[in-house]
């Protein structure tokens, strides 16, 4: 059976997440103390404990979500779990991949992801920026919401997560508009989520400008396992090419569904979701009703996709 294994982004963090999977492997703990270390502060304990508020800021979702994605693949490789053929991952989530394509080292990512974080946040005041889920219309009725409504104001598609299920970004009263106009087009819900950053669109051109900088300085090298890339969808092995398109990932759509339409093309029969939650379990099968998808997250739901291997 050929496998694939995806890595969740940020939206799928709880406070308590992977504490059922650490009581049974070592490999959780070990990995947020790694973390922790580079980070000059408990990662572990904010996961744990909380508060919710604290989790969800930027700037420390990105490594709890990076430690947890690298702590299930861990996991996974330690109870005897197939190596995947090819590696994916949402938004931040592709950073969790390259990490397990032996494209980064671990605690230089959790570093990096941090910085990004901050530079995200830094690159629009909070209250400036907004995203909007906007479900029942498709992509291309929504690239034409946005076009019409943005004009100084910037407002674009920022996830393709599934036919019918699109993300948009950009200035919150464009984002707003869009929302409106989208409800009038005959979206079934539009909704404005609950985050401060508007990831993916072109307000994050000064923050992926930063990011490059520091890509610049880390020693990125050729992926193990092929990766395939959120803002082409292009499975790629070579530093260089990895390395441009993270960069640009940043302000850039993620193109979700395409992502996994390709892992189809090239064999795969079987998506592992490796991270807490479900979502991209979910997504996937939104995507291909025939493809077997499942999240690992706690022992039972690693005893049952390590049963169904066997």
């Amino acid at each position: 059976m050929t496998i694939a294994i995806v890595f969740p982004g940020q939206g799928s963090q709880s406070v308590g997440m992977l504490a059922d999977l650490s009581s049974t492997y070592p490999e959780v703990k070990e990995v947020f103390e790694e973390a922790s270390t580079r980070l000059g502060y408990n990662l572990w304990k904010l996961v744990l404990e909380g508060p919710a508020t604290e989790l969800d800021r930027t700037v420390n979702t990105q490594p709890a979500m990076l430690a947890a994605g690298y702590a299930c693949w861990r996991v996974w490789q330690s109870a005897g779990g197939p190596n995947p053929e090819i590696v994916a991952g949402h938004s931040l989530g592709e950073y969790t991949a390259l990490v397990c394509a032996g494209v980064l080292e671990f605690a230089d990512a959790v570093s990096l992801v941090s910085e990004r974080g901050r530079y995200m946040q830094e690159a629009v005041p909070e209250g400036t920026g907004a995203m909007a889920a906007i479900l029942g219309l498709d992509d291309e009725k929504i690239i034409e919401v946005c076009g019409k409504t943005s004009g100084d104001r910037i407002v674009s598609p920022a996830n393709f997560n599934a036919p019918g299920q699109v993300v948009i970004s950009g200035h919150a009263d464009a984002v707003a508009a869009a929302v409106h106009a989208a409800k009038l087009a005959g979206a079934r819900r539009a909704v404005v989520l609950p985050v401060s950053v508007p990831s993916h669109c072109a307000l994050m051109r000064p923050a992926a400008e930063r990011l490059g900088v520091l890509l610049d300085k880390l020693e990125l090298r050729d992926a193990a396992i092929r990766v395939v890339q959120n803002s082409d969808s292009v499975p790629r092995t070579k530093a260089g090419a990895i390395r441009t398109s993270l960069q640009e990932q940043l302000h850039q759509p993620v193109y979700w569904h395409r992502g996994i339409n390709r892992l189809v093309e090239t064999g795969i029969s079987r998506i592992i979701e490796c991270g807490p939650g479900k979502v991209l379990t979910g997504l996937c099968k939104r995507i291909h009703p025939d493809i077997v998808a499942q999240a690992v997250y706690d022992p039972l739901s690693l005893k049952a996709a390590l049963g169904e291997l066997s």
